[in-house]
């Protein structure tokens, strides 16, 4: 089983290489995060022809989760992360799909630092633990996928000396994003790839891409009950050099038959 995240910032923009992945990678659970469309702008009928099923909690212009399952249709079983009734924002939603639970999730930025965007930032992560240890608490096998808006360590960022004050390196978000592994939540890439350098995101000023300038912003947590499955797990960085690419590739992992 291939569960990839990806954050495709704009899936109406970059459709053409949406699908082109889709096409040549055939993962079986995709989670998609920046849809950057309104409910009603998804594009639906284009996902369905390309053989995937999907589940979608759009917003205008920002944000924006969706599930998508390969000649299957993925059973919501939460959309929004809960905690706060005055978050309308959309950046959680979750599925089961083929007996694993997959939620697809899009972190605050939280800058600037500090001020209020970076406390709702530690809000966020705070009730997003909550709900993992719930999840946990469940003994089922359990994916949550998307763009954290974190590099945990010092090895996920080309050069740490320059984040020191931006929200996505700030100790308090790193440290928070620690309390999750600590919770027994394994970091698929770095469980596979203890050592190696390896990016998500690369910005498009200056650059980045061909220096490899990037960041690992985007990953994939396995719940106890699915970290056994575990089998490989990578980055499709060659899509990242397409034209009118997303400014991430997309991760993915590879999980034995349950």
């Amino acid at each position: 089983m291939r569960i990839a995240t990806y954050n495709v910032n704009g899936v109406n923009g970059r459709l053409v290489n949406l699908l082109d992945w889709l096409a040549d990678t055939a993962p079986d659970v995709v989670c998609l995060q920046e849809l950057k469309a309104p409910q009603e702008r998804f594009p639906l009928a284009e996902i369905e022809a390309a053989g995937y099923g999907a589940i979608w909690h759009g917003q205008k212009s920002w944000n924006g989760v969706a599930i998508l399952a390969r000649d299957a249709q993925p059973i919501e079983t939460r959309r929004g992360l809960p905690g706060d009734a005055q978050d309308t924002q959309s950046r959680y939603i979750e599925a089961a799909v083929g007996g694993v639970i997959v939620a697809s999730l899009y972190a605050p930025n939280g800058n600037p630092q500090p001020g209020p965007k970076f406390e709702f930032k530690l809000a966020w992560y705070e009730r997003l633990r909550t709900h993992m240890l719930w999840l946990a608490s469940t003994k089922q096998p359990v994916v949550v996928a998307g763009d954290f808006n974190v590099m945990p360590t010092d090895l996920d960022v080309y050069a740490p000396e320059r984040w020191v004050d931006d929200a996505l390196f700030h100790p308090k978000v790193r440290e928070a994003y620690a309390r999750l592994l600590e919770d027994g939540w394994t970091d698929a890439i770095r469980e596979l790839h203890p050592g190696e350098r390896i990016y998500t995101f690369w910005k498009y000023l200056r650059n980045a891409l061909a220096r490899d300038a990037g960041l690992r912003i985007d990953h994939l947590l396995l719940s106890q009950a699915l970290k056994p499955r575990l089998q490989a797990a990578g980055v499709d960085r060659a899509y990242r050099e397409r034209e009118k690419a997303s400014d991430h590739a997309a991760t993915w992992i590879e999980l034995a038959d349950g």
